[in-house]
């Protein structure tokens, strides 16, 4: 159902879009408590009002250019309206002054081939710049124009409670368009975004919504029956979710993360997931005690490290205007300081698996590299050959997904093993 097109409805996205580009605050968390406040909005209003803001977060700075420069937040919605929404003028007619008819059209008539590389893929120059150290120039343009995409919804299949097939046949008997994922073996992908939340397959647990990427971290790691597994950085459990099933439900898997909050969120997802092996646990700081009562006992250690999300725009587009040179730094700080604790964990003989949704090799690979180097007693085990014995070619001696080639988020993943 298409929403009703008013300038209440349009002063809506307005004021949304505003409070947006302060980037104070993640633009998810801002467009959801907006919707709180404003609870008279329908399914449809809202839906228009998301769409059209997270449309010019993928593409402010083209939306800036070809509005001449500093853009209002009004011109950046009306362009976003008309070049990425395509809507035509007379759909525009409830809001649009005679005084910006010839404005968009001028709008309309600027060509991306006559803007800076950067500007045209719509980052910022520095990231721009990282990623032309990485990729050639026409690779860039394939990765911007796949991460200035919505993402697709990915759920994952608890195993405890059911088979991929079944659940398939469930939704597609519901008149869902639904596929099963093409690498992960667990993964189901939706075409459109049903509301699932209150879906009776959610509700027992039958499946999570988890992008198939993240469901190949658990396909590295690999824990087995009865084994002591460590989820390092477990946030709100997703991945943790998934250990569990992959574990049978037995032996210990401790989920630990500095946030009380994100913990919290983890309480109803293990509710519904049916597991009893989870052992939740906040800690202080990747030094805490904590760990250290657990060191050189875990079988298998995941380290999904905090990182600068960059691999993530398809779903959270404001966090390349957020991001900087500088938070990257420290976040390099960080993930060397975490991967060399969570190691302590690991058995001899035992796995232990670094992690991020970023794309720059500052926070992938030269994050491993330099581990390796300090810690002789680990080795570097292909991802290729983990992920063939499971059915699934992707190469590489690292993970690293691309959403232009792999049609997930922008995952990386080193699989590193204690020597015997």
């Amino acid at each position: 159902m298409k929403a009703r097109f008013t300038p209440a409805l349009f002063a809506h996205a307005e004021a949304v879009l505003a409070q947006v580009l302060n980037f104070a605050h993640p633009a998810d968390a801002v467009v959801s408590h907006y919707f709180r406040e404003h609870r008279q909005l329908g399914h449809a209003d809202r839906g228009f009002v998301a769409e059209t803001v997270f449309a010019v977060l993928r593409r402010k700075r083209s939306l800036e250019a070809r509005c001449g420069g500093r853009a209002t937040v009004r011109q950046l919605l009306l362009a976003a309206l008309v070049l990425l929404r395509g809507w035509n003028q007379r759909e525009l007619t409830p809001v649009l002054k005679a005084s910006e008819e010839e404005w968009l059209g001028g709008v309309r008539g600027k060509s991306e081939a006559d803007m800076p590389p950067a500007v045209a893929c719509d980052l910022p120059d520095w990231l721009y710049e990282r990623l032309a150290e990485q990729f050639a120039a026409e690779d860039i343009v394939g990765l911007a124009r796949a991460l200035n995409q919505p993402a697709p919804l990915d759920l994952r299949v608890n195993t405890l409670k059911g088979n991929r097939e079944a659940v398939l046949e469930k939704l597609r008997g519901e008149g869902l368009a639904a596929e099963p994922t093409p690498w992960s073996p667990l993964g189901i992908r939706l075409r459109d975004k049903p509301a699932l939340s209150k879906h009776p397959l959610f509700i027992e647990g039958a499946f999570e919504v988890q992008d198939e990427g993240s469901q190949l971290l658990g396909v590295l790691l690999e824990p087995k029956r009865g084994e002591m597994v460590v989820d390092f950085c477990a946030g709100a459990g997703g991945k943790t979710l998934l250990l569990g099933a992959l574990m049978k439900n037995t032996g210990r898997l401790y989920a630990f993360d500095v946030s009380d909050k994100r913990l919290a969120n983890l309480k109803p997802r293990l509710a519904r997931s049916g597991l009893s092996n989870v052992h939740p646990g906040r800690i202080e700081h990747e030094r805490d005690l904590k760990i250290k009562r657990l060191a050189g006992k875990a079988d298998r250690v995941l380290v999904d490290a905090p990182c600068s999300g960059l691999g993530t725009l398809r779903r959270n587009p404001d966090l390349k205007w957020r991001q900087s040179e500088a938070s990257v730094a420290e976040l390099m700080t960080l993930q060397a300081n975490i991967l060399a604790s969570a190691a302590t964990l690991v058995r001899p003989g035992g796995r232990l698996v670094y992690a991020t949704c970023s794309l720059l090799t500052a926070e992938n690979r030269a994050v491993v590299e330099a581990f390796l180097a300090a810690h002789p007693d680990f080795v570097l085990q292909p991802a290729a050959a983990i992920l063939a014995r499971q059915g699934i070619a992707i190469e590489g001696d690292m993970l690293q997904l691309l959403p232009q080639r792999h049609n997930t988020d922008g995952f990386f993943a080193a699989v590193l093993e204690k020597r015997a």
